[in-house]
C-alpha cells in the first residue's frame, strides 16, 4: 500500500469530492460543538459552492491530492502570500485513511512545493476543536504564533521556517 501525492486542478472530480468531505467534516464539527446540530444541508451547499478554491490555482497557489493505492484520500493547499510567505490550507485526509501516514506526507509535499516557489516561511491557522490538526502541526515543527489573519473561525496560528529544511 503506497501513497502518491501530486498537484491537481481544484475543479477536478477528486479535488471537488475531497473539498466536499473536508468542508462537511469541519462544518459539522463546529456546529455540533457550538449548536449541538449538524450543518443545515442548504447552508452546507452554499458554503461548499462559495469556496471555489481559486486561490489554489497556479501560479499563486497549488492543490495537492494524495492517493492511497490510487484512491483519492486527502488534500493540502498552498497559497503564496508574497514576501517569502506561503499559507498551508485545506489539509485533509478521509477518516478511513487516517493513521496511515498520509497527513505528514501531504504537509511535507506542501512545504516542498512552497519552498520550490520561493517561500521561506509557511503559516497556517486552525480551530481549537481540531485537536488532531494542532497535534500534527506541532509534531511537524510548527510553532504557535500571534494572529496573522482575521478569519472568524481561526483560533490558533502557526508558522514554520522552510529554510534549512531541505
Amino acid at each position: 500500500m503506497t501513497w502518491t501525492i501530486a498537484p491537481e486542478p481544484v475543479d477536478s472530480p477528486a479535488a471537488a469530492a475531497l473539498w466536499r468531505a473536508y468542508y462537511t467534516e469541519v462544518s459539522d464539527r463546529w456546529y455540533l460543538l457550538h449548536e449541538d446540530r449538524r450543518t443545515d444541508p442548504e447552508e452546507l451547499e452554499r458554503g461548499i459552492a462559495a469556496a471555489t478554491g481559486s486561490e489554489l490555482t497556479p501560479p499563486e497557489g497549488l492543490l495537492l491530492v494524495a492517493r492511497y493505492d490510487g484512491e483519492a484520500a486527502g488534500s493540502a493547499g498552498v497559497r503564496l502570500l508574497g514576501d517569502g510567505v506561503a499559507e498551508l490550507t485545506r489539509v485533509f485526509v478521509h477518516e478511513g485513511m487516517r493513521g496511515r501516514g498520509g497527513a505528514p506526507r501531504l504537509v511535507k509535499a506542501a512545504e516542498d512545493a512552497a519552498r520550490a516557489r520561493g517561500a521561506e516561511v509557511m503559516i497556517l491557522d486552525t480551530r481549537t476543536d481540531l485537536v488532531e490538526a494542532r497535534a500534527l502541526y506541532a509534531r511537524l515543527g510548527y510553532t504557535e504564533t500571534e494572529r496573522h489573519n482575521d478569519d472568524q473561525y481561526a483560533e490558533h496560528w502557526f508558522r514554520k521556517p522552510l529554510l534549512d529544511q531541505r
